[in-house]
């Protein structure tokens, strides 16, 4: 199988080395080495989006979303971003840290008194890191992230909740749904004001992909998703199409000023003035002398989300599964994205 991969990874490098031809034959191409990887990696259902700096460039279903009802995977597919949500709730923390109702350097415990770890602050909750900020030690753990949500009720009025309902709406992200458990809550309350916002996340979540564990001779078993409900660091749905708006309206800068976005797509320094993996929110590394943004999800034998960034180009891919094939294979909580065939695919597609 890692042969095969490598040999479409190859194909694909081919591609962009002969002479120019149409965006149409590009993303052909890419759809069929998706499709290939998909195949291989055993994942049922997979969504996909390419975004420019203005728009959509290109989307795509791949295999089922509902392998038992023969149900097509869609760009409007909803799926569950687990570890993905992250990046919203960077934007959300940030937009408080502009407005100046929060900074980075507060402790967390200013804001959650009973927080596991009261005196790290949001920035260190934000970049994965511990330790003083002259010798900071970067360990990926989401689960940290959870206080967070005290200090986003801290910046205004509404709950975290409530505060990425809005952001959802705003955005016009219409199959996105703040939680798998909202449909629970009785209009109005947290993040579900109305009857009708109540019977629009119950038609989303009755398209939910189905999450699949995929036993060793590639047979997908229907599963379930970890989360619960919606945290700091999971719980979000959405389908591809609503991570690109939010996509480009960073891009565009309507969420964020351009000079914070910079910032939070920088890689923490180390004690030795070395990039550490993780900006806030985001992972950041280089690809070729290219800085390169990141950030994932994974349910174990349920669903993976994969969302990478190329700042100077304007690109951004984005993959969500109905497995955790996305991501369960390659270890990429160290920082490197390139151990991923499918983000090897887009960078030797899309770094020229």
């Amino acid at each position: 199988m890692r042969r095969t991969i490598c040999l479409v990874i190859v194909a694909a490098s081919l591609l962009v080395r002969a002479p120019a031809h149409a965006d149409e034959l590009l993303f052909d191409r890419f759809r069929e080495y998706v499709e290939a990887l998909r195949t291989q990696a055993g994942i049922p259902g997979l969504a996909a989006a390419i975004v420019g700096r203005a728009d959509i460039l290109w989307e795509g279903g791949f295999g089922q979303q509902d392998v038992e009802r023969g149900i097509a995977t869609r760009a409007d597919t909803p799926f569950h971003l687990d570890g993905t949500t992250q990046v919203f709730t960077a934007a959300i923390v940030l937009r408080c840290v502009e407005e100046g109702r929060l900074s980075l350097s507060d402790p967390i415990g200013q804001y959650r008194r009973n927080a596991p770890d009261p005196n790290a602050t949001l920035r260190q909750l934000l970049t994965h890191t511990t330790g003083t900020a002259e010798a900071p030690t970067f360990a990926y753990d989401p689960g940290r992230l959870a206080p967070l949500a005290s200090a986003i009720r801290a910046c205004g009025i509404d709950s975290y909740r409530e505060t990425m309902a809005g952001l959802v709406e705003r955005l016009a992200m219409i199959d996105a749904v703040p939680g798998p458990d909202i449909t629970l809550l009785t209009p109005p309350a947290e993040g579900i004001p109305t009857l009708a916002a109540a019977t629009h996340y119950g038609d989303v979540l009755a398209r939910l992909a189905t999450p699949y564990a995929v036993d060793r001779r590639g047979r997908p078993v229907p599963s379930e998703y970890s989360a619960e409900t919606l945290t700091p660091a999971g719980g979000l749905i959405a389908s591809v199409r609503d991570v690109a708006q939010f996509d480009l309206a960073l891009r565009k800068g309507t969420l964020l000023r351009d000079d914070t976005l910079a910032a939070a797509w920088t890689g923490t320094a180390g004690r030795l003035g070395q990039s550490l993996p993780h900006g806030i929110g985001w992972f950041v590394q280089s690809y070729k002398g290219e800085r390169v943004v990141w950030q994932f999800g994974v349910t174990d034998d349920g669903a993976s989300s994969l969302l990478v960034t190329l700042p100077a180009r304007g690109t951004s891919m984005i993959l969500l599964a109905n497995s955790d094939g996305l991501v369960e294979p390659f270890d990429l909580s160290n920082g490197d994205v390139t151990l991923s065939p499918f983000a090897r695919l887009f960078l030797g597609l899309f770094v020229r």
